[in-house]
């Protein structure tokens, strides 16, 4: 059903809608390739979840009646408040490690393979060769190497007709034995127990840092006095004691404060991502106590609502009992403070109401996943590919062997005898190559600093499609520069702010020259406006009024560093201090506040003090003015505006100023014909705009509405709709002030690297807290949206009708950016989550604001599920772990805000620009070098599984190992291994081309370096190569067949170091060293090891004479052999380079 229709249609076809995006899913996978592809795995985990649910019976969270400091009250059970990141328990750790390491089918086929051993019938060697680690000795006893030793004088052929044919399935002791040959599946325990302790060493860690998170020691008030307590042991209706810096160990409201203003700063970055410092208030009834001890002498209670995922918001009352008349007092967010912040200022007191996981923080934090790349998926999928092609070679071979005896056992050492074919050298090779990459990024000098926390999933790198970035201190410096005034008719930038300077100067100099008597007049002498007819007032007058109210509308607090200390605490001006500039620094919620404030200062009327009742200023000629602070309206998501009414000390006028965005503020303000083109034109340049705005209130007209504000906070239903109806009845015709435009200063090289990203097909999504304004600016200043795009603003909606009709209006655009805030994007998705998803995948860019950390990690898990594709998330504050956690592969920036999100990431660079070469460079070379290493491993098994075939099909499809002993493990070890795990220096571009040609980076996410194509080229070449060694080796050396194993297994390693040689497109001299050292090691091998080789007597399998090898016909037959094999492939690839070459090799010639 289109999503396209009326308005009726949709009332009548609700039902459908709810259903569709399902309905879509559902359609795709049906029937038995659904369970086949993946649905038994999804019934498992559906099966383990409900499970787990019924086990743990999720309590329905309720609202709560705290009563101070006596726990005992609670009427329900609170969780305790203890920290845990631990992923597994006692009884959990073995189930989940084997699950998670046996969940590929890779590590799933060697562990069958070995349990087999366990079933008599099956049994071929001893279970220690299949369980130890790394064991190379099998069972070979006395009389068998009697027997092998006769070989040499008999016929080959003869004995694998009589000994092995005629009674395949002996029962004698003296049996060939296959365990040495058997080599990969015997690594299987070693890899296994190696996983295990690796995870056990994680999981202590793990609980040595929870362990110590608990065991904080905080100080808990009590009748008999102060008590130290664990932060485990803390409950509900405590009353905790936190000093300075010391962190907030679970949610509280905030009751006293040692600070004389009632009012303390706390920081949240480790919450929300934001530096600046938040200011909180103690509740009023509580603060104004003389004593600590009161606290129990009064009968009080908190009611908190239910806890809830929002940081932002809080609804709750403080009430009183024991006063005549009972004493309520609304409680707000600004009188909460959530775990995980630390307090910045003075000690503090509060009464704990959320502990555990109903606390914010822990509400906000997901568990993080075991990451797998898509690389180890797809090779994963290719070794089923393998393990059905072993099964259907072994089947054959038991077929053409005619079924003879018990020919299960038969088809069972067909399957060992093959096995590799499933080379488990390739996960230790993929795995060293992966630590390789890892140590190449860190040694890198051209990103300096970057650590990589997560080995497993750097060719993740590769293949990313999706970016999903934090704002706050990712792209910007979250510090802010004032750089343009507005007036209507005059606009001032930074070239021109010396002007204002002089005119607050002569304005304020002209004030108190008029009214020498009175030092401290605030205000040219004028007529009231109420009364006075409009007149056009002089830029002078309009400069002072503009700034004055920017020096006043704001929640900055000045903060003065204590000269008596050295420690760098910091205490609050009092009235009568000397207010030194140099001892001065500003905090607030906000930073565009404090650049605001900074500007003030910097023209010459300069805020020196504030408290919750008042604000001081000093003009330029060092006068101070008070004013008391009346009311303050602070900024939310709904209103995108914050006010504040003040009365003046000297003349008592009050006066209610406004700044806010200005589709909040036009509607507000007096009709003006420049408001809206400015605020586009500052816009276009990068600047976050906010509109100033003050009206005159009589005394009466306060009085009233002092009135009708104070019963709309205490109301417990709809509070905040009630509260915004009282204050909109004085946004009314307000005074037009001024418009100001403040920069966010952009990390060092954003621009060109977003529009580098851009270029290489990834789409970039900005998710963030901030403002919808803020980010939309930085959207536009970054570049993240071009010039030439236009933006869609997605309108804020909250029911399922107006979700529906904003949808229809986004899907008539095209080719524009996606500006949507976090409670709209809710409603959206829980409505029309496929509809919602598909429209903005369309889209170049998308823009989340007000997102919640448990938001962004949804929109990452969205991505993943609708489109399938590789997401990568990057962010440098506490409130991006989860969605680092989510994604694909995660980055964390060192910043500001601390390391959280860098601890948390699986990679962590120290600035945004970085992630370019990560990308494209390391990204680039990792996916490749990972894709030719892994499906060269499965040619070096194929191969020889091929030769295998081939000997055992000749000798009337004996189950009897070609070869034996050192020769099988060398083949894996010494002889290729080096030569083969140097392709993790190969390189097709340079890094500077990658960098400048960053398109290039397209076709890695289309997967072309690993597929079924790919891989079904190298299985040709595996089945070409093995049947000319094999067969070469049988034609030309019948008269000298006792020598077979060594013609053959000699050509074997020339092929294999001349394929790694055809496979590298860049030589680098360990590679060189790697090819020499191999064929050195193996030719040492022949002469001195000739034990293992069994020169003089015959020893695994292998046979070989000295005077042989020595001889010209010996050298040139192998040189034959291993030509005919190799050349082919030589004269191919020079033909696909000449006429189709790959994109990059145009850019290198």
């Amino acid at each position: 059903m289109p999503l396209m229709m009326s308005e009726e249609g949709f009332e009548n076809d609700e039902s459908d809608y709810h259903t569709l995006p399902r309905a879509r899913i559902s359609q795709r996978r049906r029937g038995l390739e659904w369970f086949i592809c993946g649905g038994w795995k999804f019934l498992c985990t559906s099966c383990s979840d409900w499970l787990i649910n019924v086990c743990r019976r999720k309590k329905e969270l309720k609202a709560r009646t705290v009563w101070l400091g006596c726990p005992e009250k609670c009427e329900e059970k609170y969780p305790k408040n203890a920290i845990k990141n631990q992923k597994y328990n006692i009884f959990t750790f073995i189930p989940g490690v084997l699950y998670e390491q046996f969940k590929f089918f890779l590590n799933l086929y060697f562990l069958v393979v070995s349990c087999s051993q366990f079933v008599p019938a099956l049994k071929i060697g001893y279970l220690y060769t299949y369980w130890a680690p790394l064991t190379t000795s099998g069972f070979c006893n006395k009389k068998h190497l009697q027997d092998r030793k006769l070989v040499q004088q008999w016929d080959l052929k003869w004995i694998f007709t009589k000994a092995f044919v005629s009674d395949p399935i002996r029962k004698d002791r003296s049996q060939p034995c296959l365990e040495v040959g058997l080599f990969p599946v015997k690594c299987c325990g070693f890899v296994l127990t190696v996983t295990v302790v690796r995870e056990a060493v994680d999981e202590f860690r793990r609980y040595k840092r929870d362990k110590e998170m608990n065991s904080q020691l905080y100080s808990k008030l009590t009748v008999r006095g102060k008590v130290q307590v664990k932060s485990s042991d803390i409950q509900v209706g405590d009353l905790i004691i936190v000093e300075k810096n010391q962190r907030v160990p679970s949610d509280m409201v905030f009751l006293r404060t040692s600070e004389k203003t009632g009012s303390c700063f706390i920081r949240t970055d480790q919450l929300d991502g934001e530096t600046d410092w938040k200011l909180k208030v103690a509740v009023s009834c509580t603060q104004r106590l003389p004593a600590l001890g009161d606290l129990f002498s009064m009968n009080a209670y908190v009611y908190a609502q239910k806890p809830q995922l929002d940081i932002h918001s809080f609804e709750g009352t403080f009430t009183r009992e024991d006063s005549d008349p009972a004493v309520h007092e609304s409680l707000s967010i600004e009188n909460t403070l959530w775990a995980s912040t630390v307090v910045a200022s003075g000690t503090v007191i509060g009464v704990v109401i959320y502990t555990g996981k109903e606390t914010r923080s822990v509400m906000n934090t997901s568990n993080p996943k075991n990451k797998v790349g898509l690389l180890d998926l797809e090779l994963n999928q290719l070794t089923k590919a393998l393990f059905l092609a072993l099964v259907a070679l072994s089947v054959v071979m038991v077929t053409l062997q005619g079924f003879v005896g018990p020919w299960y056992r038969n088809l069972f050492r067909f399957l060992l005898l093959f096995s590799y074919i499933i080379p488990i050298s390739l996960r230790v090779n993929l795995d060293m190559g992966k630590a390789a990459y890892g140590w190449m990024i860190m040694k890198d000098d051209n990103i300096p600093g970057t650590v990589v926390r997560t080995s497993t999933i750097p060719e993740e790198l590769g293949r990313l499609v999706y970016l999903l970035t934090d704002k706050t201190g990712t792209l910007t410096q979250n510090e802010m520069v004032f750089k343009r005034l507005h007036l209507g008719t005059v606009s001032y930038g930074t070239d021109t702010m010396d002007e204002i300077q002089s005119h607050i100067i002569n304005s304020y100099s002209q004030v108190h020259s008029q009214n020498s008597g009175n030092s401290t007049s605030s205000t040219p002498s004028r007529k009231p406006q109420s009364s006075a007819p409009k007149v056009r007032k002089s830029v002078s007058s309009r400069i002072h009024e503009a700034v004055k109210a920017i020096a006043l509308c704001h929640n900055v607090t000045p903060v003065y560093e204590s000269r008596a200390g050295v420690s760098g605490e910091t205490e609050y001006a009092e009235v009568d201090q000397d207010f030194s500039d140099e001892n001065r620094t500003y905090q607030a919620s906000s930073p565009d506040e404090v650049a605001l404030v900074q500007w003030t200062e910097s023209v010459g009327l300069t805020l020196v003090s504030r408290d919750l009742t008042s604000v001081q200023l000093k003009t330029p000629g060092g006068h101070i003015l008070t004013y008391y602070i009346l009311q303050i309206f602070p900024f939310t998501s709904e209103s995108k505006r914050m006010g504040i009414i003040v009365r003046d000390e000297s003349s008592g006028e009050i006066t209610f100023y406004m700044k806010g965005a200005d589709v909040a503020m036009s509607t507000i303000v007096q009709y003006n014909d420049w408001l809206e083109e400015e605020c586009g034109n500052m816009a276009r340049e990068g600047l976050r705009t906010l509109v100033v705005a003050k009206k005159s209130l009589t005394e009466e007209q306060y009085q009233d509405f002092e009135s009708r504000y104070n019963q709309a906070k205490l109301s417990i239903h709809d509070r905040n709709l009630k509260v915004a109806a009282v204050v909109e009845s004085l946004e009314r015709e307000m005074e037009l002030l001024c418009l100001t435009g403040v920069e966010d200063q952009l990390q060092a090289d954003v621009r060109p690297t977003l529009e580098m990203l851009r270029n290489a097909g990834i789409k970039i999504w900005m998710l963030t807290g901030d403002k919808l304004e803020t980010a939309t600016c930085i959207a536009k200043s970054s570049h993240l949206v071009s010039r030439t795009q236009d933006i869609h603003i997605f309108r804020p909606v909250t029911t399922r009708g107006e979700a529906h009709l904003e949808l229809n209006a986004f899907r008539r655009k095209h080719d524009c950016a996606l500006v949507i805030s976090g409670d709209s994007l809710e409603v959206c998705l829980k409505y029309y989550e496929h509809e919602f998803v598909e429209l903005a995948c369309q889209c170049p860019a998308v823009v989340c604001c007000r997102c919640s950390p448990t938001q962004k990690a949804h929109i990452v898990k969205l991505l993943q599920h609708h489109t399938g594709k590789r997401t990568c998330a990057i962010g440098d504050g506490g409130n991006d772990v989860s969605m680092i956690q989510a994604a694909d592969c995660g980055i964390g920036i060192e910043g500001k805000e601390g390391k959280q999100a860098s601890l948390a990431a699986d990679f962590s660079i120290t600035q945004f620009k970085h992630i370019g070469r990560l990308l494209m460079v390391h990204g680039r070379n990792s996916y490749k070098r990972s894709a030719a290493l892994g499906q060269f491993v499965m040619h070096r098994g194929l191969i020889i599984s091929t030769m295998q075939a081939v000997f055992s099909s000749v000798f009337y499809f004996a189950s009897v190992p070609l070869y034996q002993g050192f020769l099988m493990v060398g083949y894996a070890t010494i002889y290729t291994m080096f030569p083969v795990f140097s392709l993790v220096l190969d390189q097709d571009v340079k890094p500077e081309m990658a960098l400048l040609y960053p398109e290039l980076y397209k076709d890695l996410t289309k997967g072309r370096s690993l597929s079924f194509k790919t891989f079904l080229i190298w299985v040709l070449i595996s089945i070409y190569q093995g049947g000319i060694l094999m067969y070469g080796a049988l034609l030309l050396f019948e008269s000298e067949f006792v020598h077979v194993v060594a013609i053959s297994f000699t050509a074997l390693i020339l092929t294999e170091l001349l394929m790694v040689a055809l496979t590298i497109r860049t030589w680098h001299w360990l590679m060189v060293v790697a090819e020499f050292l191999s064929l050195g090691c193996y030719v040492a091998s022949l002469a001195f090891l000739n034990e293992y080789f069994g020169i003089g007597r015959v020893s695994f399998g292998a046979f070989l004479d000295v005077a042989f090898i020595t001889t010209v016909t010996f050298l040139w037959k192998v040189s034959a052999i291993t030509v005919v094999s190799c050349l082919p492939l030589y004269i191919l690839k020079y033909l696909k380079r000449k006429f189709s070459p790959p994109s990059y090799s145009k850019l290198t010639s």
